[in-house]
């Protein structure tokens, strides 16, 4: 992924909502897995393209690092 599109991607998730903001990664892992699926991401406010920018490990899931680097 190019670093535009690294760009795009973080403006949109911070333009995205609010209430994203004031999420927490914690509070948005439902099952307590250590990761975020791409359901407990939407309900942060994370479109399923967001996401996809923010995987940036490709496994279909957000690691606590890769949320932070958001």
């Amino acid at each position: 992924m190019n670093r535009l599109n690294k760009t795009l991607a973080l403006i949109a998730l911070a333009s995205s909502s609010a209430a994203f903001a004031a999420v927490d990664f914690d509070e948005l892992d439902i099952d307590g897995s250590g990761a975020l699926s791409q359901q407990e991401a939407s309900m942060g406010g994370i479109t399923s393209a967001t996401f996809a920018e923010l995987d940036t490990d490709g496994n279909g899931e957000l690691s606590k690092q890769e949320f932070d680097n958001a």
